[in-house]
C-alpha cells in the first residue's frame, strides 16, 4: 500500500475514523472531501455572520490528519478545543476560528486549509466537495397527521434531528458545481470511500453534486460505501442494511461503485444477506462483510468504526479489484 492514494468523502465523526483508517493503511495520499452543509452549532454562526463555507468538518478531517507525535497531538487539540463560557465564544471550536480568519486574510478557503495542512503536518489534503455552503432540503414523512404528506424540512440539523421518517433530500442551490480540486482528487485516486456518517445529511450529498457522481463513475479508483454501523435517531431510524443502500441508490441511480463494507455482525441470516445483496447490485457493486466495530477495554462493542479494522477491509478490498 506504499504507493496507495485515498479520497475519502463524508463529514464529521465518521470521516475522522475513514482518515484515521487510510493512515493505517498506510496510504501515500490521502485527500478528505468534505460535506459543506452543516448549519449548526459554531459552525452554522460562522456561516451566517461571515458568509463562509461552514469550518467544523473541515476542522474535524484536519485534526484526524495531524502530524505523528507530540506535536501533532497538541496541534489536534488544539483545533478541537471549544470555549466555554456563555458570551460570544461559548462554544466556538478554535479550530473553525483559525479557518475562518485565514479564509479572510487569504481571500481563500482551500487556501486557508492548506495553510493549517502545513503547520499540522498534515498526512493529507482537506478539501471542500464545493467552493460555496450547500443546504440541506428533506421530504419528511410523519409530520402531519397523515402519515402518506410530506412536508419540506430544511438545513441539516433540522434534517439530522427531525422526529418524522425522511424520504428523499436534494441541495440548494440545485446541482452545485464542485471543487476542481475535489473532482481531481477523486479521479487520481486508487481508493475512494463515501461515508460513514450522518446519511441523508453527510453522505448522500456528495452524490448529489453532479461532478462528484460524473467523477465517481469515470475514476478509475475501488470506489467503497461504508456503511454505518446501525440506524441514527432522528433520519434513519429504523433503517435496516438494504434501506440504508436502497435510499442511497435512489439518489443516484446511475452511479456506479465497487463495494458496499459492511460490518459482520449487520447481518446474519441468509436471507437478508441475499436482500441486501440484491439492493446493492442496482449499482453494480457488491457487498463485503468484515469485522468493523470498534470494542471498549472491558470487551462492549461501540457504535465506532475500528481504524485498523476498516484499514485491513479496505486493503483487502482494493487488492481484489486489481
Amino acid at each position: 500500500m506504499s504507493h496507495t492514494s485515498f479520497t475519502c468523502l463524508g463529514g464529521g465523526h465518521g470521516l475522522y475514523q475513514t482518515l484515521t483508517a487510510a493512515r493505517e493503511a498506510g496510504a501515500s495520499t490521502i485527500n478528505a472531501v468534505v460535506t459543506v452543509a452543516d448549519d449548526g452549532g459554531s459552525s452554522g454562526r460562522l456561516r451566517r455572520e461571515m458568509e463562509i463555507v461552514p469550518p467544523g468538518d473541515l476542522r474535524m478531517a484536519l485534526a484526524a490528519l495531524t502530524a505523528d507525535g507530540e506535536g501533532g497531538a497538541q496541534w489536534r487539540d488544539t483545533l478541537q478545543h471549544r470555549f466555554g463560557g456563555h458570551g460570544a465564544m461559548a462554544g466556538h471550536a478554535l479550530g473553525n476560528l483559525l479557518i475562518t480568519g485565514l479564509a479572510e486574510r487569504l481571500g481563500d478557503t482551500q487556501a486557508a486549509l492548506d495553510q493549517v495542512a502545513t503547520w499540522t503536518g498534515s498526512a493529507g489534503r482537506v478539501i471542500p466537495v464545493c467552493p460555496q455552503p450547500l443546504d440541506i432540503e428533506a421530504d419528511v414523512a410523519g409530520l402531519d397527521d397523515d402519515p402518506r404528506v410530506l412536508r419540506s424540512v430544511r438545513g441539516q440539523v433540522a434534517v439530522a434531528t427531525t422526529p418524522g421518517a425522511v424520504r428523499r433530500v436534494r441541495l440548494t442551490p440545485a446541482q452545485p458545481a464542485a471543487s476542481e480540486a475535489a473532482v481531481q482528487a477523486i479521479m487520481d485516486a486508487d481508493v475512494v470511500t463515501i461515508g460513514p456518517g450522518s446519511w441523508f445529511s453527510s453522505v448522500i450529498p456528495h452524490i448529489l453534486v453532479p461532478d462528484i457522481a460524473q467523477a465517481l463513475n469515470e475514476t478509475s479508483a475501488t470506489v467503497v460505501v461504508i456503511l454505518n454501523l446501525s440506524p441514527e435517531a432522528g433520519e434513519t431510524h429504523g433503517f435496516t442494511t438494504e434501506r440504508h443502500i436502497h435510499v442511497f441508490s435512489q439518489h443516484a441511480p446511475q452511479l456506479h461503485v465497487d463495494y458496499f463494507l459492511a460490518d459482520e455482525n449487520t447481518a446474519t441470516s441468509e436471507g437478508e444477506r441475499d436482500n441486501i445483496a440484491r439492493a446493492a447490485s442496482r449499482l453494480d457493486a457488491e457487498v463485503v462483510f468484515a469485522p468493523m466495530r470498534e470494542i471498549d477495554a472491558e470487551g462492549a462493542p461501540l457504535n465506532r468504526h475500528d481504524p485498523m479494522q476498516l484499514a485491513a477491509a479496505l486493503k483487502a478490498l482494493s487488492l481484489i479489484h486489481i
